[in-house]
């Protein structure tokens, strides 16, 4: 059922992709953007493109809408937001529509699909949107969903046999066979663990500040101030890689202050490591300061 109901809506979405004339024009005034948006973030440049792209040749491709239940001569935004924020931006007064009646769960699973067949989505949103369209094919909870198919990769890897002919595996199956972007295991595996960064960086890798490469490595930064605060100058700097693991090594050579006995014992380490007793100059020095820590230590 799963696999007929998101094939159908997909093939939906693809008549109004390749659909040349539209239904009718619409307002803008008469279209709402919907409740639940799938897609958070916009690349900024690549909205500026397109607002150039429709100034010169007009919006080649119409929209995908749904009525208003109970609000006569009112639609809502299914497919095609990209599209009415560049007319929006150049303050067209209508834009090609075409006009399906949808429930709730297909409007928003169209508008998944639509978004996750874009080459520009970011990891994040790729995620998030596959667990949504998930949540949906399996009516359960997207919190419910990664155990889920953690225990279900573990049961596959412990005894295949066991998860033959699962109902649950074959409806997952499905969604990643429509989707076409990667298999269910590789989503386990190389996906899930993105949603267990920290939510700074996050946050700005949903926002598409910084690639999915850097996000990975600053994540590793564990204290949390150190961590903001090179984001932030990753994105106003434009640090490379490169510079980021840079930056990151020389946090890291710093000694931790954080506590009296972190700061004793990391000025211990590079007393040994510097060798002083080798320089009869500064020896001679470091004894007299070790002497005057042996008397602070005697005391009562």
């Amino acid at each position: 059922m799963a696999r007929h109901s998101l094939s159908k809506l997909r093939d939906s979405l693809d008549q109004v992709e390749t659909q040349a004339v539209s239904d009718r024009a619409l307002p803008l005034t008469a279209i709402c953007l919907p409740a639940q948006q799938p897609r958070r973030y916009f690349d900024p440049a690549k909205l500026e493109q397109l607002v150039l792209s429709v100034k010169e040749h007009g919006i080649l491709e119409p929209v995908l809408v749904r009525p208003v239940e109970n609000k006569p001569e009112q639609y809502e935004l299914v497919a095609g937001e990209r599209r009415y924020r560049a007319a929006q931006q150049l303050k067209l007064t209508e834009i090609p529509v075409v006009i399906r009646e949808l429930n709730d769960t297909e409007a928003l699973q169209l508008a998944l699909i639509e978004n996750l067949q874009r080459e520009d989505l970011n990891p994040i949103e790729e995620t998030e949107g596959i667990l949504q369209l998930l949540s949906i094919q399996l009516k359960q909870d997207v919190a419910e969903l990664p155990p889920l198919l953690h225990r279900l990769q573990h049961e596959r890897k412990k005894s295949s046999n066991n998860v033959v002919g699962n109902p649950k595996i074959d409806e997952i199956e499905s969604v990643f066979t429509g989707l076409g972007l990667m298999s269910w295991e590789s989503f386990v595996n190389h996906r899930l663990p993105l949603l267990n960064l920290p939510l700074d960086v996050l946050e700005v890798l949903r926002q598409g500040k910084i690639a999915y490469t850097k996000a990975q490595t600053l994540s590793r930064i564990k204290d949390e101030t150190q961590r903001c605060n090179l984001v932030q100058t990753t994105i106003h700097e434009n640090l490379s890689l490169s510079q980021i693991r840079e930056r990151i090594k020389a946090l890291q050579s710093e000694p931790d202050t954080s506590s009296p006995k972190a700061t004793v014992e990391s000025l211990s380490r590079r007393v040994i490591k510097a060798k002083l007793w080798e320089d009869p100059k500064k020896w001679k020095q470091a004894q007299a300061l070790l002497a005057k820590l042996e008397a602070l230590v005697s005391e009562k």
